[in-house]
């Protein structure tokens, strides 16, 4: 079976897609065939940035490696019911059809909670859920005292995973591996700073996720969304002159790979 890596977080902005694709183009270059599902169906960002990604190809006569893309749609059945159990065969549909050629299933959940978004959370092997590193942003994953910065307990989307881990247990399948990316962390050691990461790693032990370093808040990855490329697709295109910001980026790149401890993958880049 195809190994699904869902990425999660219920506020817009925080990195999924730039994430996603990051991780597409490593795990293709570790030799793997890797499926893509947008359930962002207003914005489609991961999906824009594929696109871009073709033309840039296009344009440049290039080959750069690609997911194999399944698009779905809502349905739009008057009864809440039929709409549901439409949904849920487009969606079993879209998982079917990529897990036949793929060994991976990258899944970007929209900024929002939504029936195709919950689906995808019941099936994940891996969530990831970017979040930039500021109290603004920690309620997606908890209520704090503000007096105090205690967690009082989860939010609604921390319950929400906690419904379909419940769900995978009930069905036999092995625990979702759930890794929180702390992204766009302050170079220097700024009170917000050690607040966000004490509280973070409190909660970490209440309900079970994985905290680890994301990316940096870098240029080169809003000018890379444009061409559609990633941090390791440069050197092939003769572009391997890099900045220290960018060097830096690519390491940021490779310690995520390397602390998703997935199945098959090499990092060779």
């Amino acid at each position: 079976m195809a190994h699904i890596i869902v990425f999660g977080n219920e506020k817009g902005g925080s990195g999924k897609s730039t994430t996603a694709m990051h991780l597409m183009s490593a795990l293709a270059r570790s030799g793997h065939q890797v499926g893509a599902l947008d359930l962002d169906l207003r914005q489609q960002s991961f999906f824009r940035y594929i696109d871009n990604r073709e033309s840039y190809c296009t344009i440049n006569d290039v080959d750069l490696p690609m997911p194999k893309r399944f698009s779905l749609r809502l349905s739009q059945e008057d009864s809440q019911k039929a709409a549901q159990a439409e949904e849920e065969g487009r969606f079993a549909e879209a998982l079917d059809t990529l897990e036949a050629e793929c060994s991976f299933i990258l899944i970007d959940c929209p900024g929002a909670h939504t029936r195709y978004a919950q689906m995808a959370h019941s099936v994940a092997d891996t969530l990831i859920t970017p979040m930039n590193d500021s109290l603004i942003d920690f309620d997606l994953l908890a209520r704090l005292d503000p007096a105090t910065g205690k967690v009082l307990g989860p939010s609604i989307y921390s319950e929400m995973v906690w419904s379909a881990r419940q769900l995978r247990s009930q069905a036999g399948l092995k625990p979702v591996d759930w890794v929180v990316l702390r992204n766009r962390m302050a170079t220097l050691n700024a009170h917000n700073k050690r607040k966000v990461g004490a509280a973070l790693q409190e909660l970490s032990d209440r309900i079970g996720f994985r905290l680890v370093p994301g990316f940096s808040e870098r240029v080169i990855f809003r000018e890379l969304f444009l061409n559609g490329l990633t941090l390791l697709d440069l050197k092939d295109l003769g572009k391997d002159k890099l900045t220290l910001s960018n060097i830096a980026a690519r390491q940021e790149v490779r310690d995520l790979i390397r602390a998703l401890d997935l199945p098959d993958v090499q990092i060779s880049f």
